[in-house]
């Protein structure tokens, strides 16, 4: 063989090698992009997954929260309303004996009413002394009269007996006190039993004849 075509043949092995060489390469690169492209597809899958968890952790969190806060609010609204109710037990602790000591203290009172020159003065100077006792006493843990005769009817502190017509007071006022009403500190614990005004007949006549004239 001629030097020519053994230099052609080793020209024409060297670009073959070349070329091999070349394709390997590039299937070298090939796999390891697509590995690559493997490695990222998993971890976004991965990235999904934990986006995924973390959303529900979030609304877990939101959820466990929200229910804290009810809790919390409830708990709140419960020891406020037991400090209420202690209070108010310390406050009105005493209401029970109070309620049972009025009917004494009222039959003390009509005693007192009734009382008349045929008694003896000492029988009437003691059951004064006894009535003023018993009036302070009251007063000291906190018992006070309710003021009605003239006041206007108010139902949280009288109980209306029955209505009177009268001419000269305004209609609705406490005329006349029957029993007496009691407060206990703040509360009511006895409506004073009263009579109520009313507009006489003749009153509401002449109202309606003074409307009827202004009307004309």
């Amino acid at each position: 063989m001629s030097d020519k075509k053994k230099q052609s043949a080793e020209k024409q092995n060297q670009e073959e090698m070349k070329k091999d060489e070349t394709k390997i390469e590039i299937e070298r690169e090939t796999n390891s992009q697509q590995s690559l492209e493997n490695e990222v597809e998993e971890k976004l899958e991965h990235i999904d997954e934990y986006e995924s968890r973390i959303e529900e952790l979030t609304t877990e969190n939101e959820r466990l929260r929200d229910q804290l806060l009810r809790k919390a609010a409830e708990f709140e609204n419960y020891k406020r309303r037991t400090e209420i109710e202690t209070s108010n037990f310390l406050k009105y602790a005493g209401e029970f004996v109070v309620t049972k000591m009025l009917p004494v203290y009222d039959d003390l009172r009509r005693s007192l009413e009734h009382v008349d020159s045929k008694n003896s003065e000492s029988f009437k100077k003691g059951i004064e002394l006894v009535y003023e006792k018993f009036t302070r006493v009251l007063k000291e843990i906190g018992v006070s009269k309710i003021e009605a005769k003239g006041k206007e009817f108010d139902f949280n502190l009288h109980e209306a007996l029955m209505q009177k017509e009268v001419t000269d007071i305004p209609p609705h006022t406490v005329i006349e006190e029957i029993d007496p009403g009691y407060m206990y500190k703040d509360k009511v614990i006895r409506h004073t039993k009263v009579i109520v005004s009313q507009a006489s007949s003749a009153s509401a006549e002449e109202k309606s004849e003074t409307q009827k004239d202004n009307n004309e």
